[in-house]
């Protein structure tokens, strides 16, 4: 898959933030647009290796709330502590650029 940018300039609401994750990752017409649906997707639809970069972050965090915020940062985190153990071309990983 490769590398997928997030502009925080742009996601302004949790809508924004799932239909962003939804086109740059094609999760299809039937995607949930929650935090569950955002779990199953990425742990079982999306092709390896995933480097998620979300760029001007803090733009999101003050748009979205703190705790939407970390909610998402949470199961990024998870998500890749999860395959830490992986050869890195299996893996997902992100970073949070402010």
């Amino acid at each position: 898959m490769g590398v997928v940018v997030l502009d925080g300039r742009k996601i302004r609401t949790l809508w924004d933030f799932h239909s962003r994750m939804s086109e740059v990752l094609d999760f299809g017409p039937y995607y949930g647009s929650n935090f569950d649906a955002l779990w199953d997707r990425l742990c079982r639809d999306v092709e390896r290796p995933v480097h998620v970069r979300w760029e001007h972050a803090s733009r999101s965090r003050s748009a979205l709330g703190g705790e939407s915020f970390s909610k998402i940062v949470n199961i990024f985190n998870d998500l890749a502590q999860e395959e830490e153990h992986l050869d890195p071309s299996e893996r997902f990983t992100f970073e949070i650029l402010e």
